[in-house]
């Protein structure tokens, strides 16, 4: 199959339009072609001319770790072309950065959440797109979960840079296709053109969204591979805790522990109150001990979700019912537990990061309710997702 990139460049016709223009890149380090060759790269040696290129959050190099951990901007020392960050002294397009091309080329692997940031970013190059009348173009790629929705949607009020617009956690389309539902939701005035994948299956096995043939690139630090983009949607929750989501270890977002909780008497709890929300997955006790961010250097017990292998059914597993599932079990196993982490996430400080990790207090109050049993989730969520399933069906290009 081929990707947006790789279409582009095979393609003479579809790159007519770029001859005589400015043309930026934004992009990461897993913004390559099928040959592993930098998308940056590939269109330079193409005849593209680049005239800025763009990084967002973990930078266009990749390197920086953790949420709130900024990027400089920077010339690129090959090209000579600036190299601004959208995830350093601002996040959205400045004018000046915005005066320096006329199409905007968007490269940028996603993993299918909400809250991973490049969504929130096209969001904003859209909207500054708009007010400067340039043109912006998705080289699009896969969504490594696949088309399966699941999450309560993002109230009013409760946006963020984690937080788009009122879709669900787990939002089941690729970055052009987000492209297409911003653009009709918020009525924006852009030109935007979406370069599709050829051959992209996302319901075939044995990727469900993610092609077999081709390699993983971590698109952010602690995105290491299939497995993590199929539990984030659920193990990204771990961010607004006290639990450890793995970093520090080399399956971060993959597993979720602490020092002081029995992971064999959690996993038990989890399967009598809801086993059916745990259909599709194993569940594996393990331990670890992370060598930097929560509980460094403690010996953790800890649950590892496994998305893969032959027990893994693709339609059947519902990552963030499984995570809401864990926490629900800590607290009715020790009522007291200090769960939820008060703390600036990313860039809110004045609410709970787990109420703005899911767009509202709802998942927390469930689960600090006592008597809430999962049909109470159910029936929140059931109607959001299915309205999801509908709103998005007019924008699906696969």
């Amino acid at each position: 199959m081929l990707f947006g990139i790789d279409r582009l460049l095979a393609e003479p016709d579809l790159r007519a339009p770029l001859a005589g223009k400015r043309v930026a890149l934004l992009a990461h380090p897993a913004s390559v072609t099928a040959d592993l060759t930098h998308s940056l790269d590939a269109l330079v040696a193409g005849g593209v001319n680049i005239s800025a290129v763009f990084g967002p959050q973990h930078g266009v190099r990749g390197d920086l770790q953790d949420n709130m951990m900024e990027s400089p901007d920077f010339t690129d020392p090959q090209y000579g072309v600036p190299v601004f960050s959208l995830y350093g002294e601002v996040r959205r397009p400045t004018d000046a950065s915005m005066d320096t091309f006329d199409v905007l080329l968007v490269d940028l692997q996603d993993v299918g959440c909400r809250i991973y940031t490049f969504v929130t970013t096209l969001l904003y190059v859209l909207e500054a797109a708009a007010k400067h009348r340039k043109a912006v173009w998705v080289l699009d790629r896969p969504n490594p979960a696949g088309r399966p929705v699941e999450g309560l949607t993002l109230l009013a009020g409760w946006e963020s840079f984690v937080g788009a617009g009122p879709m669900p956690m787990r939002h089941g389309m690729t970055l052009g296709e987000l492209g297409h539902w911003f653009i009709a939701h918020y009525g924006l005035d852009v030109e935007y053109q979406v370069v599709a994948m050829q051959g992209w299956a996302p319901d075939a096995a044995p990727g469900f969204g993610w092609p077999a043939e081709r390699p993983w690139i971590n698109p952010s630090p602690n995105a290491a591979n299939v497995n993590m983009a199929r539990a984030y949607a659920g193990t990204v929750m771990l961010e607004g805790t006290t639990l450890s989501e793995g970093r520090g270890t080399t399956r971060p977002l993959e597993l979720f522990g602490a020092p002081d909780i029995d992971a064999r008497a959690v996993i038990a709890e989890m399967q009598r109150r809801a086993p059916d929300w745990l259909t599709g997955c194993t569940l594996r006790d393990m331990w670890f001990q992370p060598t930097f961010h929560k509980h460094v250097g403690q010996l953790c017990a800890g649950v590892f979700v496994h998305a893969e292998g032959p027990a893994y059914d693709h339609t059947a597993f519902r990552p963030w019912r499984v995570q809401a599932l864990a926490f629900k079990a800590i607290r009715a196993l020790a009522p007291d537990y200090a769960l939820w982490r008060d703390f600036a996430y990313e860039y809110v400080f004045d609410k709970l990061a787990i109420n703005v990790i899911n767009g509202g207090p709802g998942l927390r109050e469930w689960v600090d309710d006592a008597a809430a049993v999962p049909a109470d989730l159910d029936a929140l969520t059931l109607p959001d997702e299915a309205a999801w399933v509908a709103a998005r069906r007019p924008h699906l290009l696969y």
